[in-house]
């Protein structure tokens, strides 16, 4: 059991230590092909380059890519904080880099897309498979189709599909031409639709008929209707809307408004010209829930975007093109996860991208594994939220199946358990695949703080070290560093090149948000480190990017996420971070899957809420929550012990699989009405299941 220590009131105590470390196998290179960074040795230096160099190293990182114009000399970077300018005066296309570029290589007959289909009649999924040839082919008519509808350059088209090719054709095209696209989950409502439409003043709507899901159809062209209803006749109205036939259900059509995708493509050129844009030029929005139940509308642009993606996804999933890899990432498109490791940040690195339509336990639970062995996956990326589920449903799924394509395994989307990250090393990995958990955010554009397979040391839940160019740093609220294993904020010094740009339309929400908490020394200059006092000399702190994440450092300097800042926990004066507490209870053979919470107790001013589901094999009763309750008191700490454990079936969660634990928290308060935004809530049931428990 860890000791506890106090110091700063912004600081979040650490209560959970791990200790396991998995080096990299000393024939992981060999199996690989080759590592792009051999050593812990190499990376610090490259590391430090990174921070000290950036106009060296992130120069010479996007020539490898195609530009139409240079950047300025000089100004890879230009900084004025707290706004960032990557690639300066240069012009280029991430379509083309994308797709033109690996044709002009001579490779245009290399595949590019992978997609399998939800339905599997007669036990037969359906494939496509698409090359460089025709990508481009697909793309240009469809980039044909906007501009005879009207969309120009600098314009925002509303993209609303299911996972199929036309998703990222349409995406593609939208680059291509130098319209900004908006996707849009398939999952959202049409109310989602509307705020998000409004927001970015979209005309038209690029959608499917409806989308497989579970076997079931989901009406995606309804909800548009409904949507469209509602933006009609005032300055908001959709002029068109584009409509995929995809799952063949009835629908209402609306002449003058509505397309059909085939009409408009099947004689449209497949020729057209890439848009040479600006480095700064928007390439899309995609919305977040925000806090204040307005989704904000976070602006990546082109240049650094295109770079930092393009790296991050060679290094750390060691992607290489001549080496017959297959890399699948589970992500939805609608999530940043899918725009930048399913399509932009791979593509550019030449090594097929597989999508997948449907859900991860149809017809079988074991969907994902026979896929994994139909198509040889090398490198597999997915969330955590779906290993507890796959651990939920049991070893015999994967063990059916012959995994050993796989490569690379990857965690994203939220922190993983040390349990979770040891059930996926041994039962897909087999024990011999290196594990990169992830953390980044839609805000970041790319990976920030990740493992390199065969370079980095890898301990269950810790995501170790930054990224080539991230200077992340655990600080308290006056910017000062936090000692090893106190908890803080989690920030970023330096700009890197897929940040954020600003929230579409609200400048001020941008810099409230990112870049108003946390101030500190200006990391360019070695002398503002130390603190100055009084006269002349005194150097005004610069703004650090704020994640909204707490999180530690080991003595290893590996980051620790402990959690939204939001979502810590001050019990009797010790404020401590949610995961932790959820690490230990899923360390227990009964839990699958746990979220914590804060309630009100009337001793220690706020008490622990454990909301926790069940493995199969354990039957909910008051004994075991005793026993869990004792488990948590070994693992961590007797001021760890939940108040309150409640077992359910289900967690709400979002459409991205992220618990909703400001649900959880309302319902722990015992508040009769809930005022939250529920409009990202995937299943209704759970949170009126937990309700009738509640009233019962």
């Amino acid at each position: 059991m860890s000791t506890i220590a106090r110091s700063e009131s912004a600081s979040i105590e650490s209560v959970l230590h791990e200790e396991r470390l998995f080096p990299p196998p000393a024939d992981l290179a060999q199996r690989l092909g080759g590592l792009y960074v051999n050593s812990m040795d190499e990376y610090r230096a490259m590391h430090r380059r990174s921070l000290d160099d950036p106009e060296g190293f992130w120069g010479e990182a996007a020539r490898e890519l195609d530009w139409f114009d240079p950047w300025t000399p000089g100004k890879v970077l230009e900084w004025n904080p707290p706004d960032a300018k990557w690639f300066v005066g240069g012009t280029t296309n991430i379509c083309h880099n994308c797709i033109d570029r690996q044709i002009k290589a001579g490779l245009g007959d290399q595949v590019a897309i992978i997609w399998e289909g939800e339905p599997m009649p007669d036990g037969v999924p359906e494939i496509r498979r698409l090359t460089y040839n025709d990508l481009k082919d697909e793309v240009c008519r469809f980039a044909n189709a906007l501009k005879s509808l009207g969309v120009k350059k600098g314009d925002v088209v509303t993209i609303y599909m299911g996972m199929v090719p036309e998703l990222a054709i349409a995406m593609l095209a939208c680059a291509r031409i130098g319209a900004a696209h908006s996707v849009i989950f398939g999952g959202f409502s049409a109310q989602a639709i509307v705020d998000r439409v409004h927001d970015a003043g979209s005309r038209i709507i690029i959608t499917c008929d409806g989308a497989w899901r579970r076997g079931h159809v989901v009406p995606l062209k309804e909800n548009v209707d409904a949507a469209c209803a509602q933006l009609a006749g005032g300055k908001d109205a959709v002029g068109a809307v584009v409509v995929l036939r995809r799952c063949g259900n009835e629908l209402a059509w609306h002449g003058g408004r509505d397309h059909w995708w085939h009409d408009l493509t099947l004689a449209a050129p497949t020729e057209c010209p890439c848009e040479p844009m600006d480095s700064e030029a928007m390439l899309f929005l995609l919305y977040t829930s925000g806090s204040t139940g307005k989704p904000k509308g976070i602006l990546h642009t082109t240049g650094g975007y295109m770079v930092h993606t393009y790296l991050t996804a060679r290094y750390v999933f060691n992607l290489r093109p001549d080496h017959e890899q297959v890399y699948w990432c589970t992500a939805d498109i609608g999530w940043v996860t899918g725009h930048s490791y399913i399509l932009y940040g791979v593509l550019p690195n030449r090594v097929p991208t597989l999508m997948y339509e449907g859900a991860p336990n149809f017809p079988q639970p074991d969907r994902f594994w026979s896929i994994v062995e139909r198509h040889k996956v090398t490198q597999f990326y997915t969330a955590p939220t779906a290993i507890r589920a796959f651990m939920k449903w049991g070893d015999e799924h994967p063990k059916k199946h012959d995994l050993s394509s796989l490569q690379v395994l990857g965690s994203v989307g939220e922190p993983i358990n040390p349990e979770a990250w040891m059930w996926y090393r041994e039962t897909i990995g087999g024990s011999r695949c290196p594990i990169v958990d992830t953390w980044w955010q839609t805000e970041t554009g790319g990976h920030m703080i990740t493992p390199l397979p065969g370079c980095t040391p890898t301990t269950p839940g810790s995501c170790t070290l930054p990224f080539f160019g991230v200077d992340a740093a655990v600080v308290n609220e006056r910017g000062e560093e936090q000692p090893p294993n106190t908890g803080g904020l989690l920030v970023i010094r330096r700009p890197w090149p897929g940040m954020l740009r600003g929230i579409y339309g609200d400048r001020q929400r941008f810099i409230d948000t990112y870049f108003t908490r946390v101030k500190g020394p200006d990391p360019r200059d070695a002398e503002r480190r130390a603190p100055q006092v009084g006269g002349a000399g005194v150097t005004p702190a610069v703004p650090y990017y704020f994640t909204g994440d707490g999180a530690r450092r080991d003595p290893r300097g590996y980051f620790w996420i402990m959690g939204r800042v939001d979502d810590v926990i001050n019990v009797s004066g010790h404020r401590l971070g949610t995961m932790e507490v959820e690490s230990a209870l899923v360390s227990h053979d009964a839990v699958v899957e746990a979220a914590v919470v804060g309630m009100p107790h009337e001793i220690k001013g706020t008490g622990i809420a454990a909301f926790c589901t069940l493995d199969p094999n354990f039957k909910p009763s008051e004994d075991l929550k005793k026993r869990l309750c004792d488990h948590v008191a070994k693992e961590i700490g007797a001021i760890a012990k939940p108040d309150m454990i409640r077992f359910t079936d289900a967690l709400p969660k979002t459409r991205s699989g992220k618990i909703m634990r400001r649900l959880l928290r309302s319902i722990a308060a015992g508040e009769e009405k809930l005022t939250q935004d529920t409009t990202t809530l995937e299943d209704f049931s759970v949170l009126a299941k937990l309700r009738e428990q509640e009233e019962g």
